[in-house]
């Protein structure tokens, strides 16, 4: 029996190998600002720490809604940390590089698995949860009696709802992709 004949290889041009090369390579760009990200995430723990020893100062003269106030502002903080941290490991483990964590028992189980459709769900997800504190939020200001104008409120309700719809509406186009064919 003899051999196939071999198949005649087929090489791209220098230039087009080139080009593919320093496109591939030009993901690297993106990681200063996944460093941008990291330095935002540092600057939001100093405002979370500022904002509970602030708290915590006045912690003896607060009322029940002022404690519900101060716990809501630090999930608020937390939540947008949280919220940074996914954007930053999703996206430079999506776009960049795989994290090299080795067999780190506290690696989060979500690395490495959350694509580019699962990261625009935790986000949307993230911003409606913010949307939401930041009105009840203002709802518990008014049970005060502070005095928050009516305009306020309505935008607030407004971009919260807006917020909403934009998570369903992906939710529901990313759901269709699923159930279609691929090509």
């Amino acid at each position: 029996m003899t051999d196939p004949a071999p198949r005649p290889t087929h090489r791209k041009p220098a230039a087009e190998r080139v080009l593919e090369s320093a496109l591939f390579h030009s993901r690297w760009l993106m990681a200063p600002m996944y460093l941008g990200l990291v330095l935002a995430l540092t600057a939001l723990v100093y405002v979370f720490g500022a904002e509970a020893v602030h708290e915590l100062d006045t912690i003896l003269t607060m009322s029940p809604e002022q404690a519900i106030l101060m716990v809501l502002s630090l999930i608020d903080l937390s939540l947008a940390g949280n919220l940074l941290l996914i954007v930053i490991f999703s996206g430079y483990e999506n776009f960049v590089s795989k994290i090299d964590t080795g067999d780190d028992e506290d690696r989060p189980a979500w690395m490495g698995t959350v694509d580019f459709s699962g990261l625009k769900m935790k986000l949307i997800a993230s911003i409606v949860a913010i949307s939401a504190i930041a009105l009840l939020r203002s709802f518990m200001q008014l049970a005060e009696g502070a005095a928050i104008p009516d305009r306020t409120l309505i935008w607030l309700v407004a971009i919260h709802i807006t917020f909403v719809v934009s998570g369903v509406m992906l939710a529901l186009m990313d759901w269709l992709a699923s159930k279609t064919d691929k090509h």
